[in-house]
C-alpha cells in the first residue's frame, strides 16, 4: 500500500501481517479525497486541517491527510500490533512533527473527551466490520462537541451494513467502492 496523493506520493505504508487489522483500500481512500476536493456540500479542506483517525489501524487515511498538508493527525489504536505499524510509518515517512498517537480504545476516548477540548476538521471512522457501536461513537463526537462547526465526519463501513446511524449526524453523502461503503455527515 502507498500513498496516493500529496508531497509524500508512492511512498509505501507498512500494513501489519495478521488479519485483525482492515487495511483501506487505496481505491477507496482516493475516492473519498475526490469527494472531499471536489462536493459543493462539504465545505472542509483537508489542507491545515486538524484530523481525528479512530480506529486508524496501520494510519493510511490520516497519513495520507499528512501528505495532503493536514496541519495535525491525532491517531487512536489500541491494537498493540496495528499500533506498532503505526508507529514506523510515522517515523518512515518522517512526520512525527504532524503526528499524535494514542494507544487507546476509542470509545474510552470519546468518553473522555470535554466539551472544551480540540476540535477537528475532519474525524474518521474505520472501526472493525462486526463492531456495531457506531451511534455511541458519533453520539459522543456530537455531545462533546469534538466537530469543528464545519466539520465532516468520514465513516468506512461494509456496503451490506444496515446499522441505522444516529440522527445526530445529517448525512452529506454515501457511496459504495467494491465491498466498502463510505458515509460522509457532520
Amino acid at each position: 500500500m502507498r500513498i496516493i496523493g500529496g508531497n509524500l506520493k508512492g511512498k509505501k505504508i507498512y500494513l501489519p501481517i495478521d488479519k485483525n487489522t482492515r487495511p483501506l483500500r487505496d481505491m477507496v481512500k482516493e475516492s473519498i479525497f475526490n469527494i472531499l476536493e471536489h462536493s459543493q456540500k462539504i465545505k472542509i479542506k483537508v489542507e491545515n486541517s486538524k484530523v481525528l483517525d479512530l480506529f486508524s489501524g496501520s494510519g493510511s487515511f490520516g497519513l495520507e491527510c499528512i501528505s495532503r498538508k493536514a496541519q495535525k493527525v491525532l491517531f487512536i489504536e489500541n491494537y498493540p500490533k496495528a499500533s506498532k505499524i503505526l508507529n514506523n510509518n510515522i517515523l518512515h515517512l518522517k512526520v512525527r512533527k504532524q503526528s499524535k498517537v494514542l494507544n487507546e480504545d476509542c470509545f474510552e476516548f470519546l468518553r473522555n473527551q470535554k466539551k472544551n477540548s480540540e476540535k477537528f476538521e475532519i474525524i474518521f471512522i474505520d472501526p472493525p466490520y462486526k463492531e456495531q457501536k457506531i451511534n455511541n461513537v458519533i453520539n459522543e463526537i456530537k455531545d462533546n462537541k469534538i466537530l469543528n462547526k464545519n466539520g465532516i465526519i468520514i465513516i468506512h463501513r461494509h456496503k451490506l451494513d444496515n446499522l441505522e446511524l444516529s440522527n445526530k449526524l445529517e448525512i452529506l453523502d454515501t457511496r459504495d467502492y467494491g465491498i466498502s461503503k463510505i458515509i460522509i455527515g457532520n
